[in-house]
């Protein structure tokens, strides 16, 4: 028998992300939806999420919104990709006017 108590899945408690990344400020600009915001970010920082990003430096977080439903998420995504630029711009803008990288900000837990 294990010490070690390990929680049984439940999708019902999963958080789902939106998330925008940029290459700089008003820079190129990738849209995304994960269920782990953290370890998708590492791979798109390690150059191994997408062809896209790790082609155009598409490697700061600067924008994301979380959903209790994968469906809600899913929708969003898609719904934000369909947008104007200058739309996604403000969006980040209201939530990161500075356009911070703010992948330490996740892992540090002082946001989400």
């Amino acid at each position: 028998m294990s010490r070690f108590s390990i929680p049984s899945y439940n999708p019902a408690m999963q958080d789902y992300y939106v998330y925008m990344l940029a290459s700089k400020r008003n820079g190129t600009l990738y849209t995304g939806m994960t269920e782990e915001l953290g370890k998708r970010v590492v791979r798109h920082k390690d150059r191994r999420a997408n062809e896209f990003t790790a082609k155009y430096d598409v490697l700061k977080l600067v924008y994301y919104e979380k959903y209790k439903s994968q469906k809600e998420a899913i929708k969003r995504e898609k719904q934000v990709k369909k947008w104007r630029r200058q739309w996604k711009i403000k969006l980040i803008e209201k939530q990161n006017p500075e356009w911070d990288d703010l992948f330490s900000e996740l892992i540090n837990g002082t946001k989400i």
